[in-house]
């Protein structure tokens, strides 16, 4: 059976394909019908998993206070973001999994503060945060996909 970050990986691997083969206006743009664009969408999942995994655990998070103002749930594409930003956005595609890693390995989450999520599942450890963060990237995969079609 694969680590679930192993998941996490590939569907991180398709969001980086998607900055990389679209241009920064079409990241940006919010086609009518949707309420967000490409990158907000991306942003809001790198930004959930850091919620998800460390701030349930206690823990610092390896993104801004800023960055999780603009993406977290409940938020929606207010500006254009920068070329500058894109590049962020994708060079934490893939550091916050590495380090997640890292800090699994070094078992660094002790602690979890159970988290009802707005689906209907109930978080009580970092192993169903890390599960259920598959399941929330996957639903934005999907979201990204239909959202492409539209531009």
């Amino acid at each position: 059976m694969q680590h679930p970050l192993e998941i996490a990986r590939v569907n991180r691997a398709a969001l980086s394909k998607i900055i990389e083969n679209y241009s920064l206006k079409q990241l940006n743009t919010v086609p009518e019908g949707f309420n967000n664009n490409l990158i907000w969408n991306i942003a809001h999942v790198i930004v959930t998993q850091q919620l998800l995994m460390y701030k349930l655990s206690g823990l610092p998070m390896q993104v801004s206070d800023e960055m999780v103002e603009k993406y977290k749930k409940g938020t929606k594409t207010e500006r254009d973001i920068s070329q500058e930003e894109v590049d962020i956005i994708k060079k934490l595609l893939l550091t916050t999994l590495n380090q997640t890693e890292k800090d699994l390995k070094d078992q660094i989450f002790k602690n979890f503060n159970e988290y009802p999520t707005s689906t209907g599942f109930v978080l009580r450890s970092i192993e169903d945060a890390l599960h259920f963060n598959n399941f929330h990237e996957g639903i934005h995969l999907g979201y990204i996909l239909a959202l492409r079609k539209s531009l």
